[in-house]
């Protein structure tokens, strides 16, 4: 009887935009599980089913695929991150600090590899890294510093430096977040941990009553 022929299995052909993808959500793995410095190229291309002459046509090197993830990760932040609107006829202000803190928290449960990349392996790669991810903390403290003060124009924020209460704000959140991350807490645990936080900053420099009731619906 003839022999069979062997057939190598081929990766499956993907669309280009596709296939970056598939590589950029294996080496977001792969950087969680062995971080960014023992990781390898190797590990990432075994992991993906792809050569690593495909991995080249998409990346550079190992610090282009990392820096990818993280300026995606940093856009999918600063996205779920709303300025308050005291003039919000149908949301109270204690409900837009309340959905901002939930976007926050459910964006870091559902991408809890990013999460934990970003607060242990993303600093300390090179100085210009660091610069990068320096910048993105200091948006987001820019951020909130506005909002804080146009809080305390309106009364609803207690006095104080914003910046000092925004850094207060984000250190806060950052190690909440870690320990829901490293703890394996579920994205259902999102809604509590809204509430926790919501009730630390109430009882701190937040000046928001509850709502009366309904919201009221714009007319």
């Amino acid at each position: 009887m003839p022999r069979a022929k062997k057939t190598s299995k081929k990766p499956e052909k993907l669309p280009k935009a596709e296939r970056r993808l598939q590589i950029l959500s294996v080496a977001r793995d792969v950087f969680a599980r062995r971080g960014y410095h023992q990781a390898t190229i190797d590990d990432i291309v075994a992991e993906a089913g792809v050569a690593r002459g495909t991995f080249y046509l998409y990346f550079e090197d190992k610090r282009a695929v990392f820096e990818s993830l993280i300026d995606r990760f940093a856009q999918q932040m600063t996205m779920a991150i709303v300025r308050i609107d005291p003039a919000d006829e149908a949301r109270s202000v204690a409900e837009q600090v309340r959905e901002n803190i939930r976007r926050i928290i459910g964006t870091c449960l559902v991408e809890r590899s990013m999460t934990k990349i970003l607060f242990t392996d993303a600093m300390g790669i090179d100085p210009a890294f660091d610069r990068k991810i320096q910048g993105f903390y200091d948006a987001v403290v820019q951020l909130l510093t506005e909002s804080l003060k146009d809080g305390q124009a309106l009364g609803i924020v207690a006095d104080g430096e914003p910046r000092v209460l925004a850094f207060m704000s984000i250190g806060a959140l950052k190690e909440l977040l870690y320990q829901a991350v490293t703890l394996g807490l579920a994205e259902e645990s999102a809604e509590a941990l809204t509430q926790h936080i919501y009730g630390f900053l109430s009882q701190g420099y937040l000046r928001v009553g509850e709502p009366s009731g309904r919201a009221r619906r714009r007319r």
